[in-house]
């Protein structure tokens, strides 16, 4: 609020000096030093008072909810518990309240995925199965190296 330096401090020391006078300058600044000191305390009395009624009113408990709310972090590790917990807590066997209707949907489309993946399954079984026979012809039918007499003719261009 107030910057004061040396020099501004010394300024008003002999501003005080010259018009109070040496004879009366300590007790003035007694008098100061008394005034700030009731000051500060004014000031340490209102702010525990203003801290005691936001404690009272619940204040310190949303502060303390906006600063985990602020903290990524743990704000995101929260969220992720409690998402887990959700999960875990989940039986696809329940009732999960669909009409009739909707579940035959749902249970023709969970039949549906269920034949396409067995498809894919025993498509990749076999590719596998295939590619594995298709290796050993090719490795029968690769022609050799020719012996290392037999130079193949150069191009003279």
């Amino acid at each position: 609020m107030f910057d004061l330096g040396w020099t501004e401090l010394m300024v008003i020391g002999i501003v005080a000096l010259i018009v109070v006078g040496p004879k009366d300058l300590p007790g003035l600044f007694r008098s100061v030093g008394n005034f700030v000191g009731k000051a500060k305390a004014m000031s340490r009395e209102f702010t525990r008072a203003m801290n005691q009624a936001a404690d009272e009113a619940g204040v310190k408990d949303v502060s303390e909810s906006l600063r985990a709310a602020a903290n990524p972090a743990k704000f995101g590790m929260d969220k992720v518990k409690d998402a887990a917990g959700e999960f875990t807590k989940w039986d696809p066997e329940a009732d999960n309240g669909l009409d009739e209707d909707r579940a035959d949907a749902a249970k023709k489309i969970q039949d549906a995925a269920a034949k396409k993946a067995q498809a894919r399954l025993d498509a990749e079984a076999a590719a596998d199965f295939g590619g594995e026979q298709a290796a050993g012809v090719a490795k029968d039918a690769a022609p050799q190296d020719p012996p290392a007499g037999d130079k193949a003719p150069e191009d003279k261009a």
